[in-house]
């Protein structure tokens, strides 16, 4: 089945080829067929793609991936993000910031559904990837990357998508696993082509089975990278109270909606998504200002910028919901968790605001 849909993708979007597991029979690992595929360099190539075959992509995809490596040639690129992913939040904060790329975050596994390399790193990879006994290559390209002190590229607006949930290194209990800010061809040009790079991230929220998390700046260098530490505990770091955040809800968070998402997935959750997408659109609105400080312009704000944010948020929703809820979600939910999340976003300036400042 896997193969029937290996060689129908590789064949509409002109891939080149298919890079079979050397030992089907061997306990399952992507690492073993991964290797296979960067082996399958061109001689005469510059940068090499490697597409797994659990995903959908539109026909513009190797045009949009070589134009992308023309502009930033010495990176990896990587062209899909995972929705409920520290970076699936990254790549939101980034599309609602205006920008077209985000510097990954280092510690965690780097998407590996569709990435692109140069070929001499490519051939790296594979000397540093070859014997390991890890079975995840996501998680031995992050480390390889980490290695060379060069987290990679995501691409913000995805056109690559993620179909399924069956998984060979055991994620299905993830449950559906979609694109953080999926696009189209058409969009995704411009903001690839032309789109600002967000390179430092400074503190991170996220959103994970139902309740909202907070990335410090430099988790990759503390004890535990990938510690998850809640929101709250994590607010003394960024300068911002737990009163603060309170007070701003009490005085904004539409009653209405709120209500409507607790009947539906329950008043924690209501709570927690609202919090979290107020903390993005804090740091989106604070990305954007210090571009706009550093190079004179504002970020993007053409038609295709505004698709790409409201990608981003129709996404934030169904992603921080618990795996089991996900499959439930009706459109007219969707449609719900979206302007909900758009609402408190719109007062995430409220907390750069001095009129904003903590309560003693």
């Amino acid at each position: 089945m896997r193969r029937v849909q290996a060689e129908e993708l590789s064949s509409r979007l002109g891939l080149g080829g298919l890079a079979l597991d050397p030992d089907p029979d061997g306990a399952p690992s992507a690492l073993r067929t991964a290797l296979v595929a960067w082996a399958a360099v061109s001689e005469a190539a510059t940068h090499h793609l490697v597409v797994q075959d659990d995903v959908t992509a539109p026909p513009e995809l190797l045009g949009l991936v070589a134009a992308s490596a023309a502009r930033f040639p010495d990176d990896a690129l990587i062209f899909y993000t995972n929705w409920h992913a520290r970076n699936g939040a990254a790549s939101r904060l980034a599309a609602l910031a205006g920008a077209g790329w985000v510097r990954a975050v280092p510690e965690e596994f780097a998407p590996t559904l569709a990435i692109c390399l140069p070929t001499g790193r490519a051939e790296d990879f594979r000397h540093f990837a070859r014997g390991s006994s890890e079975r995840h290559d996501d998680e031995v390209m992050a480390a390889f990357l980490r290695k060379v002190g060069r987290a990679g590229l995501l691409a913000v607006p995805n056109v690559v998508e993620h179909i399924g949930t069956s998984s060979i290194n055991g994620h299905a209990s993830q449950g559906i696993r979609r694109a953080a800010c999926p696009v189209g061809a058409a969009d995704a040009r411009p903001l690839l082509g032309h789109g600002w790079v967000l390179e430092e991230l400074d503190w991170l929220p996220y959103m994970r089975y139902g309740e909202g998390y907070l990335r410090p700046a430099g988790q990759e260098n503390a004890a535990e990278p990938l510690r998850h530490t809640r929101w709250a505990d994590a607010l003394p770091g960024t300068g911002l109270t737990e009163g603060q955040l309170r007070d701003i809800a009490q005085r904004n968070c539409p009653t209405d909606m709120a209500d409507a998402v607790g009947s539906a997935y329950g008043a924690a959750f209501a709570a927690e998504l609202w919090i979290h997408c107020l903390l993005l659109g804090r740091q989106a609105e604070d990305a954007a200002r210090r571009h706009s400080a550093r190079t004179g312009t504002r970020p993007e704000a053409g038609p295709a910028a505004v698709r790409l944010r409201d990608a981003a948020l129709s996404t934030v929703g169904l992603a921080g919901l618990p795996p089991e809820r996900r499959p439930d979600v009706l459109p007219a939910h969707a449609e719900l968790l979206t302007a909900y999340a758009w609402s408190a976003v719109r007062c995430g300036s409220l907390l750069l605001d001095p009129a904003a400042a903590p309560r003693a």
